[in-house]
């Protein structure tokens, strides 16, 4: 299965989705609308999570696209919501590099907008990001 995959992946376009500190990469295949994601069924990778499986798919219901591509999904860190949102913008900006019309569809539903809220750094003299000690007067 991964030297038929693999030999997939070289030919195809790569769909890079970001969010948090979750990044995913992305491709499409033709198929009957399986999810794969890290080696695994994307049903078990997102414990069965309907809202997380329904998120991934988005982008190709709104595009009439849902049972006529499998995708796959290699994902590094974050969590399962952040690998899910990272996910979804892949598949989005995959349909546009694709096909140039797509992007009409899924630009205004917002499927294409990085969403680019990231932890907040430790400060010094701070406990977390924005967390001061307590502040006593005498």
């Amino acid at each position: 299965m991964t030297n038929n995959l693999g030999s997939v992946f070289q030919k195809s376009a790569i769909g890079l989705g970001k969010r948090k500190r979750a990044v995913a990469r992305v491709f499409i295949i033709p198929g009957q609308g399986n999810l794969i994601i890290n080696k695994t069924p994307g049903e078990k990778y997102l414990q069965y999570n309907t809202t997380y499986l329904s998120n991934i798919w988005i982008p190709l219901e709104k595009l009439n696209l849902d049972k006529q591509f499998d995708i796959v999904a290699l994902v590094k860190g974050g969590g399962l919501t952040g690998q899910t949102e990272a996910i979804q913008l892949g598949v989005a900006r995959l349909l546009c590099q694709m096909e140039k019309q797509n992007r009409t569809i899924l630009k205004p539903l917002g499927l294409l907008t990085r969403d680019a809220r990231i932890k907040e750094r430790k400060k010094y003299g701070l406990r977390k990001a924005r967390k001061a000690p307590q502040y006593s007067k005498r």
